[in-house]
């Protein structure tokens, strides 16, 4: 309200004026009644409940309390509201008389305010050095707003006051607030917006400048002056290459790809490199050579890399070695389900076959594998096979085995033997029921019970000579072509039963082989060759030439190698071999079993 002395306006509830000290003639009662309103007026209905046992429950009806909530809430929002309006300027008194509002003229020179004293209203001029201080006590005035729920939200202060008299003044609040909130938003928005362009403006010109640095002065200052030479050499009996880098004695020389520095003497940097190092961890298909190149640095004791001019040079990829043992042809026509294929290759290679992986066949020692291959009866029969030796790029190869389609199926059992120890084997088979079978090798026992019903026959193949024997077999039926079916068993008997039965190639026992060869041979004699390696005939198959006389000068043999060791031309061996055929003018003989001096 408005000070009676002065014309200071002041809040309703404060009893004194906050400029002159004036009293303010406001019945305290007036100024606490709506205390009294809040005040609960009693309790709400209950519900009195009683249980089995005679006790007893008051229980206020919640829906009784609700309702009087929300009459107590609708009755303070109004009055809230009333005293907002007072409080905002949008009325009071001194400002309605009769139901209307009585509208104040803006003057720089006077002002009529109203005062209540006692309920008169009472007119007086005020000077305009009034209205100015008016105006300035009210800047520095905090005034507490009521929201619409009747509760005070928190002080602030207005930063300025206009020149309209205070009956027309209208304040919104919520929007003044609303309008600060949005202001600081959005120049706290901007404020953020300003300082990430300024960052990212300092991390490009950062990047950019250490990028401009990096290719001036490490491409751009590229030391000249003699260039290196490149020569192919060995290193470990792999191929290499020697780089000579031309240099100051004492100096430096780093090589970026090798991560290595190396020292100038004698006027150059002697670099050697294994050609396997550019390509030891390429997982694709290598090709036959590779374009190398080479960046060395002049590396100073202060650790400053200066670029040399690159070195650039071609190596040569070696292919995998590898030799076809057996068939002796990549295309061989057989008429066997199982045929062995025969490769060597080097020690540790990789080899698969129609991609299935086989590197656990091949002999840590020899390199020699050996595959049991599956021949169907549907013509060729090709089998794929890859191997990938270390430092070597891929080597391929396809061998076909070729089986005429039969009109008669007729296959031996899956995992027939193709070598053994025993002079008889049991042998099973499949033909189509009914069909006639005739066993063309040496046989005994043979079973056809089953043959009419289910086609399956057996019997006892026998070996009547050391080395390869062929089991024959043939199935016919009327209005069909005869099918074939040949399988190759390579028969030796154990060592303690070979070795006895061998005879010594003295003098008279050599005249007696040179002279009756072909007896001995049809009984697989078995001979005791002892002596030095001459000379080799062959690699594939292995054969030599040994002088079997004490003095080692005469008596020479060909010795063909059945065995598992390797000769070597030089070397003293002795030898167990069957009587084979001629050669030459000498005696030809298989090796069966190989001992070391």
């Amino acid at each position: 309200m408005k000070c009676p002395e002065c014309g200071q306006w002041n809040r309703a509830s404060m009893p004194h004026c906050i400029r002159c000290r004036a009293p303010l003639n406001i019945d305290a009662a007036s100024r606490t009644a709506w205390k009294e309103d809040l005040r609960d007026e009693g309790q709400a209905a209950a519900y009195i409940r009683v249980d089995e046992f005679g006790n007893t429950d008051s229980t206020p009806d919640a829906r009784d309390v609700l309702a009087r909530e929300m009459q107590d809430l609708k009755k303070r929002k109004q009055e809230g509201q009333e005293k907002k309006d007072i409080m905002l300027g949008n009325g009071g008194p001194g400002e309605k008389s009769a139901g209307e509002t009585r509208p104040r003229r803006a003057s720089s020179w006077q002002e009529e305010a109203p005062e209540e004293t006692g309920g008169t209203v009472r007119m007086r001029r005020i000077s305009p050095e009034g209205i100015a201080a008016e105006q300035e006590a009210e800047i520095r005035h905090r005034v507490r707003y009521m929201d619409s729920n009747g509760s005070f939200v928190e002080p602030r202060s207005y930063d300025r006051v206009s020149d309209t008299p205070p009956g027309e003044r209208h304040y919104s609040y919520a929007a003044s607030l609303r309008k600060q909130m949005s202001s600081r938003a959005r120049r706290r928005r901007n404020a953020l917006t300003f300082l990430g362009a300024l960052v990212l403006f300092v991390m490009l010109g950062t990047g950019g400048y250490y990028t401009w640095r990096y290719f001036t002065e490490q491409r751009g200052q590229v030391l000249s002056g003699p260039s290196a030479s490149v020569t192919a050499t060995m290193m470990d009996d792999l191929a290499a290459h020697t780089i000579l880098i031309p240099g100051e004695d004492g100096q430096q020389i780093y090589i970026r790809e090798l991560h290595a520095s190396y020292l100038v003497s004698g006027g150059f940097a002697t670099v050697q490199v294994a050609d396997h190092t550019w390509y030891d961890n390429y997982e694709g298909t290598l090709e036959e050579s590779m374009d190398v190149t080479v960046t060395p640095f002049l590396k100073t004791a202060a650790g400053k890399q200066t670029p040399l001019q690159p070195i650039h040079y071609t190596i040569y990829i070696p292919v995998s070695p590898v030799t076809l043992d057996s068939p002796e042809s990549l295309r061989t026509e057989v008429a066997t389900t199982m045929s062995t294929i025969q490769i060597t290759v080097r020690p540790g290679s990789r080899v698969t076959v129609n991609g299935v992986d086989c590197s656990d066949t091949v002999s840590s020692e020899t390199g020699v594998m050996s595959y049991n291959a599956t021949v169907q009866p549907i013509g060729d029969n090709v089998f794929h096979i890859v191997v990938r030796s270390q430092y070597c790029r891929d080597t391929s190869l396809d061998v076909t085995l070729y089986r005429a389609p039969q009109e008669i199926p007729l296959d031996l059992a899956v995992g027939t033997y193709g070598t053994t120890y025993q002079k008889v084997i049991k042998v099973s088979a499949t033909t189509m029921p009914g069909a006639y079978v005739e066993v063309h090798s040496p046989y005994s026992d043979l079973d056809i019970t089953n043959l009419d019903s289910t086609g399956k026959f057996s019997f006892n193949a026998v070996f009547d000579h050391i080395g390869n024997n062929t089991i024959s077999i043939t199935a016919s039926y009327p209005g069909r072509k005869t099918s074939l079916v040949e399988h190759t068993v390579y028969y030796v008997p154990p060592a303690d039963e070979y070795t006895v039965k061998a005879w010594p190639l003295s003098a008279e026992g050599y005249a007696e082989l040179l002279s009756n060869t072909a007896v001995r041979a049809s009984y697989g004699q078995v001979y005791v060759v002892t002596g030095v390696v001459q000379y080799s005939i062959s690699t594939k198959p292995q054969m030599v030439v040994i002088n079997t006389s004490e003095d080692g000068k005469s008596q020479p043999v060909l010795v063909q190698n059945y065995s598992r060791t390797t000769w070597e031309v030089g070397k003293y061996y002795r030898l167990y071999a069957d009587a084979y055929s001629t050669y030459n003018s000498m005696p030809w003989l298989n090796a069966r079993y190989t001992y070391t001096k």
